[in-house]
């Protein structure tokens, strides 16, 4: 009754219906991606334009589709238009890629006029997605933070924070250790995991009664996956 969802709707001829059709599709599955990143960010802090990029990535992308078609010279053109943008950002959340992959997918299936699979792929995998998240899968119980100590070059540094790190933190490794202020001090880098419950105060006022109250800052923890 429905196979007509599954087979392609486009005839190799660009026309407005089959336009309006895979425009509409690839907009609404670009939606409910969006309304699904939404649902599974709510206690994490995210870009707000992200989720509108999401509505129109697939749409974008099946544009750019149809446009192009069996046009083999058109395809080498894009590759090599697209090969030129350079995205100057930070490293993002590889749950965020993995959104801009999806919906790239999706504007795939849609540019060649498969609305149905698109529409199969995006409730699938957003089901997985929010399934994932409601379950907790992958998360640490506590939060990994980055921990930067200034010490200054005349403080022999080995082992004088182990008291307080011990007493205030589950689990710590030391990463980093660099000279800074042209060699007058000396930056000390931990990845901590805190324990339970604990005054964060208590903690930096430890450890700068033994640094001669120089700098010290505890952060979220900063993963470089290379993008």
């Amino acid at each position: 009754m429905f196979d007509f969802l599954f087979q392609s709707q486009s005839s190799g001829a660009l026309d407005l219906q089959t336009t309006l059709i895979v425009l509409f599709s690839s907009v609404g599955l670009g939606l409910f991606i969006s309304l699904c990143y939404l649902l599974t960010h709510r206690e994490e802090v995210y870009a707000p334009t992200f989720p509108i990029t999401l509505i129109m990535l697939p749409a974008i992308i099946a544009i750019i589709i149809m446009l192009v078609g069996s046009n083999v010279a058109g395809a080498f053109s894009l590759a090599g238009a697209f090969s030129l943008i350079r995205f100057r950002t930070a490293p993002g959340d590889p749950k965020d890629i993995a959104y801009v992959f999806f919906t790239v997918a999706v504007g795939l299936s849609c540019g060649l006029g498969y609305i149905g699979y698109a529409a199969l792929f995006a409730f699938c995998l957003c089901a997985v997605m929010i399934l994932l998240e409601f379950i907790k899968f992958g998360q640490p119980g506590r939060q990994a933070l980055t921990l930067r100590i200034m010490v200054p070059e005349t403080l022999s540094f080995n082992g004088v924070f182990e008291d307080a790190l011990q007493t205030y933190c589950s689990r710590f490794t030391r990463t980093k250790i660099k000279t800074a202020e042209f060699g007058t001090l000396f930056e000390m880098v931990y990845v901590v995991r805190l324990r339970k419950a604990v005054d964060e105060k208590a903690f930096l006022d430890a450890l700068r009664a033994q640094n001669a109250n120089l700098s010290i800052s505890l952060t979220q923890r900063e993963y470089d996956f290379g993008y």
